[in-house]
C-alpha cells in the first residue's frame, strides 16, 4: 500500500485526477445557462416595453457578470484535455461566439456604470479575459488541441477582437457624452420650468418625460454608431457557429474526426447546448438593435451620407485629447527624461486616437452600407410586389372574361 497520493512504487498517483471533469464541465453550463437567461430577460423586457435599443438591465459588464463569463468560456482556454469528436470540437467554437455575444450584450451597459473609474476596470478586466482566450485558442490551433473548424475559429476571435475595440471604443466616448447631455438637461429643465403653467400640464409631463427618455445613458449608448455596428458583427459570430454545428451533423463527410472520448464524459454536450442557446438568445438583441436602427435611418437616407460619415464628432476623442494635455507629475531629476516620456505619452495617445477614428468611421460604414443594402432590397421586394399583383389582376381579368356569357366566342 502506497503512501497517500503516490502508488506502490512512490510515482504519483493520477488515476483519479481526471474524475471530477464531467461536474466540472457542468459548472461551466450552469454559468453559461445563467448568462442565458439573464440575456434572454433583457430582450423579453426590452421587446415588452418597446425599448428597441434593448438596454442592458439583468446583463451588464460588471463583476458578476465577468466572473460568469470567465467560467463559461473555460473550455476554449483548456489547453490539454482531448477534444475528439464532433461535439467536443464544437464545444470549443461555442465558447468563443459565447464570448463575442455576451461583449455585444453587455455594450448598452457602460453608460449605467457609476463613475469613470468603475467603468474603466471592468473595461480592462474584458480586455485581459478577451485576450487570454485569443492567446490560448491561437496555441490550441498551433498544437493540434483545436483541429477541425480552423476558418470558423479564426473568424469569431476576429469578429471578437473587433468586438473588443468596439467597446474600448464606446467606453472612451461616454464621459463626455453624459457631461453633454447632463449639461443640456439642465439648460432645457430650467427653460421647461419657467414655461410652466397650469394649462400646459399635460405637455409639460410630456416634454419632461422626453427628455429624461433621450437622456439616459443607456438609450445614449445605444444609439451610437459602434453600438449599432455590434449587432452585425454579433450576428455574424451565431450565423458562423450555427454554419459549423450544420454542417457537422449533416455534411460529416467534409470533416476527419478523431476517436476517442473527452475527459469531459457527458458535460460537453450539454455545455454545447447550453452555450448554443445562449449564442441564439443573445443575438436577439444586438441584431435587433442594428436592424432597427437601420430601420429607422433607412427612409431619411440623404445625399451627403459620405460627408457624415467620414466626420468623427469631438465627444468620440475628448477623453483622449484632455489625457494628451493633462501633463505627467514624473519624479525624474532629467529634464531629457521628462521630455522623452512625454513624447512618448503624445505619440501613443495620437496613435489611439487615430484608431478611435478608425473604428468610428468604419462602424458608421458599416451602418451605411447596411442601410444602402436594406434600401435597395426594398426597393426590389416593393417591385416584386407591384409585379405579382399586376399578374394576379391580369389573371383575374382574363378569367372574368373568359367566364361573362355576353364575352363574343370565336366561330370556325
Amino acid at each position: 500500500m502506497g503512501r497517500l497520493g503516490c502508488t506502490a512504487v512512490g510515482t504519483l498517483d493520477d488515476s483519479k485526477f481526471n474524475e471530477p471533469m464531467p461536474w466540472i464541465g457542468a459548472y461551466v453550463a450552469s454559468a453559461s445557462a445563467a448568462c442565458a437567461l439573464a440575456m434572454a430577460a433583457d430582450a423579453a423586457h426590452a421587446l415588452r416595453y418597446r425599448k428597441l435599443w434593448f438596454p442592458s438591465r439583468f446583463f451588464s459588464l460588471n463583476a458578476t457578470t465577468l466572473t460568469l463569463i470567465g467560467v463559461a468560456v473555460k473550455l476554449s482556454v483548456d489547453l490539454n484535455t482531448s477534444m475528439p469528436r464532433p461535439h467536443d470540437q464544437l464545444s470549443k467554437l461555442s465558447s468563443t461566439a459565447f464570448l463575442s455575444t455576451a461583449i455585444a450584450n453587455s455594450l448598452p451597459s457602460l453608460g449605467s456604470s457609476s463613475s469613470s473609474s468603475d467603468l474603466m476596470m471592468n473595461i480592462l478586466a474584458l480586455s485581459i479575459l478577451v485576450i487570454t482566450v485569443l492567446v490560448n485558442v491561437a496555441i490550441q490551433l498551433a498544437t493540434g488541441v483545436i483541429y477541425v473548424f480552423l476558418p470558423e475559429h479564426i473568424l469569431i476571435i476576429s469578429l471578437t477582437v473587433i468586438l473588443l475595440g468596439i467597446t474600448i471604443s464606446s467606453a472612451l466616448a461616454v464621459p463626455a457624452t453624459k457631461c453633454y447631455f447632463e449639461l443640456k438637461y439642465a439648460k432645457k429643465y430650467e427653460l421647461a420650468k419657467t414655461e410652466c403653467s397650469g394649462s400646459d400640464l399635460k405637455d409639460n409631463l410630456a416634454r419632461y418625460w422626453m427628455m429624461a427618455h433621450t437622456c439616459s445613458p443607456q438609450f445614449v449608448v445605444g444609439r451610437m454608431a459602434t453600438c449599432t455596428a455590434s449587432g452585425a458583427y454579433c450576428l455574424l459570430s451565431a450565423l458562423t457557429l450555427a454554419e459549423a454545428v450544420l454542417r457537422s451533423y449533416f455534411m460529416p463527410w467534409c470533416f476527419t474526426f478523431c476517436k476517442g472520448r473527452s475527459d469531459y464524459k457527458w458535460s460537453v454536450l450539454l455545455v454545447l447546448v447550453t452555450q448554443a442557446a445562449a449564442v441564439l438568445v443573445g443575438t436577439i438583441g444586438p441584431a435587433s438593435r442594428w436592424f432597427f436602427a437601420i430601420k429607422f435611418r433607412c427612409p431619411k437616407r440623404r445625399k451627403n451620407s459620405s460627408e457624415a460619415m467620414f466626420s468623427v464628432e469631438n465627444y468620440w476623442v475628448q477623453t483622449l485629447k484632455q489625457l494628451k494635455e493633462c501633463p505627467l507629475d514624473l519624479r525624474i531629476c532629467s529634464r531629457h527624461g521628462k521630455k522623452f516620456v512625454h513624447h512618448v505619452k503624445n505619440k501613443a495617445l495620437d496613435l489611439c486616437i487615430l484608431v478611435q477614428k478608425v473604428i468610428v468611421i468604419s462602424s458608421k460604414f458599416l451602418g451605411i452600407l447596411s442601410i444602402i443594402t436594406m434600401s435597395r432590397l426594398i426597393a426590389a421586394l416593393s417591385c416584386c410586389k407591384r409585379l405579382v399583383s399586376l399578374f394576379r389582376c391580369n389573371v383575374k381579368c382574363a378569367e372574368t372574361e373568359s367566364s361573362d356569357p355576353r364575352t363574343p366566342q370565336a366561330t370556325s
